[in-house]
């Protein structure tokens, strides 16, 4: 019988195995400074903002062990079954606050779009990968469908925030495979075209966050309530801010959902251009990170999926940040990595582990 021996470095050095330290050195700093904001905006919650974190790394961890080879196996199941699970929602959802976007398990409940973030760029990754030799007309319109399906099911929920990150993961894979600058032209013009007529599909929610975005001023203790508020903070805050927990906008309730979606109106309000700088540097390092890995990836299929989840990362933020500062409407997206919330956590470092299991398993992928 062999006796075992624990070796407290070779355990650690197993799972740290498929970790890139570059990678995981920047979210350690972006985490800690997410955390510090936190504190200040909602110390309630940090204790389930641990966990919510434990269960992330855990599955960036598993992510980062499966091989490309073995996430080319599973795009196809991991797509049908995402766009089944839509369908069930669709037609077996609960509604919670006029949406229908949880599907109830019995056991549990499941909101399947978060799935389709990664679902999707990993089935379009794996449609190019497929069809690399020659690519024709036909070929893309199958992957505008394959994008199209999904984003069209998600923002009938209704749930734009999310249908909107979707489609910028499918479409940076388009993108990066080399979609054609006059047909993105096209695509362009003809969607301000078509403005008019997606305004009448518009809920009428979404259509008074496009015109409170207009003149917030209209309805200001109303609708326009949130973007006066988030924006008075952002510009308060000035260069060095008004140091950390001390935030007025903050701390006498005038910011809503401080904590999750206009985190960004606390850390510029308590932190200043500076701190907001701070973060931005961060999110570059991650970004470049991120396309560096994409850049050495050995296959279309991993240059594509990488590029995409690391270019979901700027949208996130690019998002986010519109939003709390009053020049995109608000759609409901968290700032990545430092707003409160397990599934938004959880999806990202999902993504990270992917990025980090494309960056080890570089030299080992044939062509």
């Amino acid at each position: 019988m062999t006796e075992f021996v624990f070796q407290p470095r070779e355990w650690v050095r197993r799972l740290a195995a498929p970790i890139d330290p570059v990678l995981m050195g920047m979210l350690v700093l972006l985490l800690g400074y997410a955390f510090l904001v936190l504190v200040s905006a909602s110390p309630e919650r940090l204790n389930n903002q641990f966990i919510n974190l434990s269960v992330a790394l855990v599955v960036m961890r598993v992510a980062a062990q499966v091989p490309p080879q073995r996430l080319m196996h599973l795009a196809l199941p991991l797509y049908v079954g995402g766009v089944l699970l839509l369908v069930a929602v669709a037609l077996f959802g609960d509604i919670t606050k006029g949406a229908r976007r949880w599907l109830n398990l019995g056991f549990m409940r499941i909101q399947p779009s978060e799935l389709m973030k990664i679902a999707v760029p990993l089935m379009l990754a794996w449609y190019f990968q497929k069809h690399e030799a020659m690519l024709r007309a036909r070929d893309w319109a199958v992957a505008a469908l394959i994008l199209l399906v999904p984003v069209g099911l998600i923002a009938r929920q209704p749930d734009l925030g999310t249908a909107i990150l979707v489609f910028a993961a499918g479409f940076f894979v388009l993108f990066l495979a080399g979609l054609s600058w006059k047909v993105m032209s096209v695509l362009f013009f003809g969607g301000l075209a078509s403005l008019p007529f997606a305004w009448t599909l518009l809920h009428d929610y979404q259509r008074q966050r496009i015109l409170t975005l207009i003149d917030p001023e209209a309805d200001p203790l109303g609708k326009g309530f949130h973007i006066i508020q988030s924006t008075i903070a952002v510009g308060s805050g000035g260069i060095l801010g008004k140091g950390w927990g001390n935030g007025t906008q903050t701390h006498l309730d005038f910011i809503p959902e401080r904590h999750t979606d206009f985190i960004f109106a606390v850390l510029s309000e308590e932190f200043g251009l500076l701190g907001n700088t701070f973060l931005l540097v961060l999110y570059a390092l991650i970004i470049g990170r991120g396309l560096m890995i994409a850049a050495n990836a050995p296959t279309l299929f991993s240059r594509l999926l990488a590029g995409s989840i690391t270019l979901i990362f700027f949208t996130y933020a690019l998002v986010n940040m519109g939003m709390v500062s009053g020049i995109l409407p608000v759609v409901g997206v968290p700032l990545p990595f430092v707003s409160y919330g397990g599934t938004a956590l959880v999806t990202l470092f999902a993504g990270v582990g992917i990025l980090m299991s494309i960056h080890k398993h570089r030299m080992l992928v044939q062509k």
